[in-house]
């Protein structure tokens, strides 16, 4: 090859990152998901125009980026190629610390929008100073998306929030939508700032540090859209002559995701289901309990007995509140996440497959001899290297992403568990208290009979 390809790595001892979570002190607390809360309840979708960038709660970006130029694994940083391995037994230490919080609603003739702050720190040697501060719109984050695919065509890139609201269920510039998208954005930035290929990224750099003159100019130097369209027809004849004999490995791996994509998608859809639920179920006993209070004004005898069922509805009404937000923050943002990211996935072996594709039509061509032999026999051997890269790049990136898969898909149901087992105690202990009350009062009243 023409340039040294390296497939992602366990990062340096002396430069690691910022973790999905990690924040600058004194800003949000990590997250463990992203999405989520009741924007994701209702099946019926609204699709937007795509200029309304700040309605977009969730992006489902399916385009695909130019499958046939490969960029080099390496990442950009100099110091990144020093001691590329790194020991189980050596601290994980952060070097980059990234923060989306203070959205602000811009109005102009034209359009409405939402810009949120970027805040960076970081003693990376290759940047110029040693905090940033940016605001970013949607369509710029989308941008780096498209940018990180180009440029690593088979790593697996982190899901943006997609690109169509829940119709009913969010209003425009709504607390809780803009609230839901920012958690979103913060998890996208972070899991990059993780990955030890993406983080070194000159675009990702870029979108952290230049002001939005310059990432305006910078944006207007890739490919123009005359390339960009003869790149997406040239994948798309790709797709459709498809590969002749994909290796045994990446046959198991997409099995997996498809058999993944099925069990996820099926696991959020429920999930959804029982938010909704819960939620109706907590709106009607916010009516339940008054009902109770209002009965005893005219019920002297049951005045006390129907006050401490009131008070015990309204306990448990709090508690099924918090178990809600628990949910909404915790569960529901992990497993749709990784709904997107099974869809991430699906694009990164559709990828993979046009490289290979690529490689097999020029096997085809001098096989039969349709073209010049010796070009042909060069253009090989690069592809042939193009297709090994790629390869090892897939590779690495897939166990990395199977193991902070089954580390959050843990950690979400185990949190879940925590909080229903600290519900039913709380809401138990309540009705076990107000049964001891009316015993006690019950066997009063009796020696009050006797006398």
């Amino acid at each position: 090859m023409e340039g040294e390809c390296r497939a992602p790595q366990a990062r340096s001892s002396g430069l690691p990152a910022g973790g999905a979570g990690g924040e600058s002190p004194g800003g949000d607390a990590p997250l463990s998901g992203s999405s989520g809360s009741s924007a994701l309840l209702q099946a019926e979708v609204l699709d937007l125009d795509e200029d309304e960038d700040d309605l977009e709660v969730f992006s489902k970006d399916a385009s695909l980026m130019d499958m046939n130029s490969f960029s080099p694994m390496m990442p950009t940083s100099p110091l990144s190629m020093i001691n590329q391995v790194k020991f189980e037994d050596e601290p994980d230490l952060k070097d980059l610390f990234i923060t989306v919080d203070e959205p602000e609603s811009h109005v102009t003739t034209i359009e409405t929008f939402i810009t949120y702050r970027i805040i960076t720190k970081t003693s990376r040697g290759e940047f110029d100073s040693s905090e940033f501060e940016v605001r970013r719109r949607y369509q710029d984050f989308l941008w780096l998306k498209e940018r990180l695919e180009e440029a690593h065509p088979t790593l697996i890139i982190p899901p943006l929030p997609e690109k169509f609201i829940v119709k009913g269920m969010v209003e425009r510039f709504n607390d809780d939508f803009i609230e839901t998208r920012r958690k979103a954005l913060h998890k996208f930035l972070n899991r990059i700032a993780d990955h030890p290929t993406l983080t070194f990224n000159e675009d990702f750099k870029v979108f952290l540090t230049a002001q939005a003159w310059e990432l305006s100019s910078h944006k207007k130097q890739g490919p123009g859209l005359l390339s960009r369209m003869g790149q997406t027809v040239r994948a798309v004849a790709l797709s459709m002559r498809g590969v002749k004999s994909r290796p045994e490995e990446f046959m198991e791996m997409n099995n997996f995701i498809e058999i993944f994509s099925q069990k996820i998608n099926l696991i959020d859809k429920i999930s959804q289901r029982i938010y909704k639920e819960e939620r109706e179920y907590f709106d009607e006993m916010k009516e339940y309990g008054p009902i109770h209070i209002l009965w005893s004004a005219s019920e002297e005898d049951l005045a006390d007995t129907l006050k401490g069922v009131a008070s015990c509805i309204d306990k448990c009404c709090k508690a099924t509140e918090k178990r809600m937000s628990g949910l909404s923050e915790a569960l529901l943002p992990v497993v749709h996440e990784y709904v997107l990211y099974s869809e991430m996935l699906m694009g990164v072996m559709k990828r993979r497959d046009q490289i290979q594709a690529e490689l097999d039509s020029k096997v085809e061509a001098l096989t039969s001899k349709k073209a010049d032999t010796d070009l042909l026999t060069e253009e090989i051997g690069k592809l042939e290297d193009k297709v090994e890269c790629a390869n090892n790049a897939l590779k690495a990136d897939w166990e990395r992403w199977k193991q902070n898969m089954q580390n959050d898909i843990k950690s979400a149901f185990t949190d879940m568990a925590e909080e229903n087992i600290h519900y039913y105690e709380q809401c138990l202990a309540t009705w076990e208290s107000f049964l001891t009350s009316q015993t006690d009062l019950h066997l009063e009243e009796g020696s009050e009979d006797k006398l």
